[in-house]
């Protein structure tokens, strides 16, 4: 009676009882679950008469699209491996991942073929898939996606799955080194999905906007968990502020994700104030610490009811999130924004997380002082790097993964994140936490982004700077921001420096590139923008 843990099988489940639901809403283009389940089942027999089989690897670039929805489930159902590739990632990074990955095919949207065309003669690849898009043009020698499926048979047979055996392979930014392949399985999948079903109270009738890029930690588990529920996915190709604040509207959302970085794009929106969201969308955010003057501020000016989570690639990815208790009802505003901007605890279904000591490996003591790094076992961590058995044995020690993220716990057991280790700055032999810095300056009412890093002193070996992204027609002096800071918190946490840039490097998915920063302070020019 062993049915294996496979987010594919709640596709079947949508298709059985809501056939006649909307399934995706993308642009102009509805799909029923039927007329999707019709399209996946298409695709996967157009990849088997092209050659694919279990085990066999395909790679996908594609944004947030129905197409990218379809190569989730078609790909996989046939027992395949999907690698969803990051389209902002240059040629030199997408051809190492393609070639790494030992992906038989690739599936390429037509905006981001370019990239593709200056290193297809470098790829083994049997077969390329073009996506096509208005006003869009290539020269890779491809087949249209349209095409590829069009004459595929309709009846499908579909392979047994183990759900020990791989879903997907996400890799990883490459930040000093080059791009890793997080090995993630169809039960860490199913498991991560039913955290987010069950701690985002994901429910049929939710209306699910798809902010965060899929190819990211597979949409951190939305791409299945919304067909789950038999939910409406509502596609977004990018990220587009005016456009998101009318979509509130327009298609009723009640549930969306992305990191902190969204979250502030869509706050200072210039037209955020006057817009009549009724539905009180509930938005999860992680990717980075989120400051609890940014959760104020989208819950007051947009209403959203937000929800903090927290994982990694690694962990297929959530592994704590900030339960609401209704105790923190009666506290104020901004006592409530800074309980949501702890990570908080373990999710149901994802298995052990706790922060121990860097020094003795011991759990720290539950006192919001001791700091330790965050580490975690259980059903959702990766299966480890793809043909890295070296980094793979680095992050995983003892049957734990070590995050590199460094935190304090709280006496009701809730986690708060104080840096990565890389990131925290120790000046004069005291360790000061750059999000801390970070969170006091988001109280600003000029300051629009920032970042905090340390950089090079000749007497505290390292000190922090504040680098900053003002609101348009603001004028703020760097010895006012250190001021502030100093007024508001302890003076050698305070900066000793600000810059005042147009804007902060970021990933794909909107998180902060500090590594790129400290380049700039202490191997290159002083200069960000």
């Amino acid at each position: 009676m062993f049915s294996p843990l496979t987010p594919l099988d709640w596709k079947r489940r949508a298709v059985k009882y809501y056939p006649e639901k909307i399934a995706i809403i993308d642009g102009e283009k509805k799909f029923t679950y039927k007329d999707f389940g019709h399209r996946v089942d298409k695709l996967s027999n157009a990849l088997r008469q092209a050659g694919i089989t279990e085990g066999d690897h395909v790679a996908v670039m594609l944004p947030n699209t129905h197409y990218m929805l379809e190569c989730f489930y078609g790909i996989c159902q046939l027992g395949a491996v999907m690698v969803p590739l990051n389209y902002r990632l240059n040629a030199e990074d997408l051809e190492y991942i393609i070639r790494h990955s030992d992906s038989k095919m690739l599936i390429v949207d037509e905006e981001f073929t370019a990239p593709i065309e200056k290193i297809q003669n470098n790829l083994s690849l049997e077969k390329i898939v073009v996506v096509s898009v208005e006003g869009q043009s290539h020269s890779l020698n491809g087949t249209d996606y349209e095409y590829f499926i069009q004459h595929s048979l309709e009846e499908i047979s579909l392979p047994p799955i183990d759900e020990n055996q791989l879903l997907t392979v996400n890799y990883t930014s490459g930040t000093t080194s080059k791009p890793k392949g997080v090995m993630l399985t169809h039960r860490g999948n199913y498991l991560n999905a039913a955290n987010f079903m069950f701690h985002l109270s994901v429910k049929h009738d939710d209306v699910y906007l798809h902010t965060l890029p899929m190819f990211h930690a597979n949409g951190w588990g939305g791409v299945w968990a919304i067909t789950a529920a038999g939910a409406t996915h509502v596609c977004l190709r990018k990220v587009d502020p005016p456009l998101i604040l009318d979509l509130f509207e327009e298609h009723k959302i009640s549930l969306l994700c992305g990191a902190p970085t969204v979250v502030n794009m869509l706050v200072n929106e210039p037209n955020a104030k006057e817009v009549k969201i009724t539905t009180n969308p509930r938005m999860a955010t992680a990717g980075a610490p989120p400051a609890a003057a940014l959760i104020a501020k989208a819950q007051s000016i947009l209403g959203l009811n937000m929800m903090h989570v927290y994982g990694l690639t690694e962990t297929s990815p959530f592994i704590l999130y900030c339960e609401w208790k209704k105790e923190f009802d009666d506290k104020s505003s901004e006592e409530q924004s800074t309980i949501k901007a702890r990570q908080g605890i373990e999710l149901a279904f994802n298995g052990e997380t706790k922060v121990v000591s860097q020094e003795d490996g011991k759990e720290v003591a539950w006192d919001g002082k001791e700091l330790g790094e965050i580490i975690t076992r259980g059903n959702v961590v990766m299966e480890g790097y793809y043909k890295d058995h070296e980094k793979t044995a680095e992050a995983i020690k003892d049957g734990w993964f070590y995050t590199g993220d460094l935190a304090v716990t709280y006496p009701d057991g809730y986690i708060e994140i104080q840096d990565r280790i890389k990131d925290m700055i120790i000046s004069g032999g005291e360790n000061i936490s750059s999000t801390e810095i970070e969170g006091v300056l988001y109280k600003h009412p000029d300051i629009l982004e920032v970042a905090v890093i340390a950089v090079p002193d000749e007497k505290w070996g390292e000190v922090p700077k504040a680098i900053i992204v003002l609101h348009p027609d603001r004028h703020v002096t760097e010895q006012e921001i250190i001021d502030y800071c100093r007024s508001n918190m302890a003076h050698f946490k305070a900066p000793k420096a600000v810059d005042f840039v147009e804007a902060l490097p970021k990933t794909a998915t909107g998180k902060l590139q500090k590594f790129r920063l400290r380049e700039m302070y202490w191997n290159g020019p002083k200069k960000v923008n």
